[in-house]
C-alpha cells in the first residue's frame, strides 16, 4: 500500500516546537509519507534555523521563503508560492498547526483544491477580533476537516460555533 502524503507546514517559531514530535511520529510510520513545507513567515537564523537544530526537526522538504510584509501581502505571497506546491505534490491532506498566517493560508489554498485540512490546536479562542491570530483561527477552523482541539474549552468553542 502506497503512504498517504501530507503535506506539514510550519512558518513561525510556535509552529516549529509544535511540529517536531508530529514530524517525528510520522517517519516513524510506513503509512505515512510527511513532507515538511517551511512557508518562511519566521526566516532567520534565530527564528528558524536553531528551533530545527534543537528540536531535531528534518530539514524542510520544501521552503517558500515568503519572508516578512503585512499580513495582507504575506498571507497573498504565502498562498501564491504554496499553490504550486499542492500542484506537484498531490498531498492527501496537509497538516497546520496554531493560528498563524502560514496556518490559514496554506488551509486556504488546500480548501480550494480539495485537499483535506487537519488543524493540531483547534478550537482555541480569545474573543479578540482586533487580533490577527483570532481571525487566522476562525477561519482556518471554519475549513478545516479534521478538527484536532487541545482542550475542553477549545472542544466548546468548537461545538458553539
Amino acid at each position: 500500500m502506497k503512504p498517504v502524503k501530507i503535506l506539514v507546514i510550519a512558518g513561525a517559531r510556535p509552529n516549529f516546537m509544535k511540529i517536531a514530535p508530529i514530524m517525528h511520529s510520522m517517519h516513524k510510520s510506513e503509512r505515512i509519507e510527511p513532507l515538511l513545507v517551511h512557508t518562511g513567515q519566521h526566516y532567520d537564523v534565530m527564528m528558524s534555523d536553531t528551533f530545527f537544530n534543537e528540536l531535531n526537526i528534518p530539514r524542510p522538504d520544501i521552503s517558500l521563503e515568503v519572508g516578512s510584509d503585512t499580513h495582507a501581502r504575506q498571507v497573498a505571497r504565502i498562498m501564491e508560492r504554496f499553490e504550486p506546491v499542492c500542484d506537484d505534490h498531490k498531498p492527501r491532506a496537509i497538516l497546520v498547526v496554531g493560528d498563524v498566517n502560514s496556518t490559514m493560508a496554506c488551509s486556504i489554498v488546500a480548501a480550494k483544491k480539495d485537499i483535506k485540512i487537519i488543524h493540531v490546536e483547534a478550537g482555541i479562542r480569545s474573543r479578540d477580533r482586533s487580533m490577527p491570530e483570532e481571525i487566522n483561527r476562525m477561519v482556518t477552523d471554519s475549513i478545516t476537516d479534521i478538527l484536532m482541539p487541545p482542550s475542553k474549552d477549545a472542544v466548546d468553542n468548537l461545538l458553539a460555533a
